[in-house]
């Protein structure tokens, strides 16, 4: 039963946390040439954020008690890159779109700088979300 819960905290973080990521990345991708996706993803975010942040907890709190040694290693270094970004896109990222939100700027185009570095931010949450479904399923077979 114990082995239960446990599978199924990890399944639920993948589902909330990297649901909610594929959702704010798409209103990324579509917001980079249009006023309407970038209000869109101003909204959107304030969602997302904290579901993204319950999926990397329950990840995180299953994969401490279901992998053991190289696992176990492999599943902290993973989790360590999505919170390091998770903490970037808390605060920088989302900071920066709340302040346009209070002047008024919000579905302006963003800037191309802050645009570069949530591309990266992107490619390092995706690799990272993925390679923990990876890990999970190597350990299950």
């Amino acid at each position: 039963m114990f082995e239960f819960i446990i599978l199924f905290l990890i399944i639920s973080g993948f589902i909330i946390g990297f649901g909610a990521v594929n959702v704010i990345d798409m209103h990324g991708f579509l917001a980079r040439k249009s006023n309407y996706w970038t209000l869109a993803t101003t909204r959107t975010h304030k969602v997302t954020k904290p579901m993204i942040w319950l999926g990397i907890s329950l990840v995180l709190i299953g994969g401490i008690f279901l992998y053991k040694d190289l696992f176990l290693i492999i599943h902290l270094s993973l989790v360590s890159v999505l919170i390091m970004n998770g903490l970037f896109l808390s605060f920088v990222v989302s900071p920066f779109l709340l302040k346009r939100e209070r002047e008024g700027t919000e579905s302006e185009i963003l800037p191309s700088k802050i645009q570069n570095k949530i591309f990266i931010s992107f490619i390092f949450s995706d690799l990272g979300w993925w390679a923990s479904v990876v890990l999970l399923v190597l350990f299950l077979v």
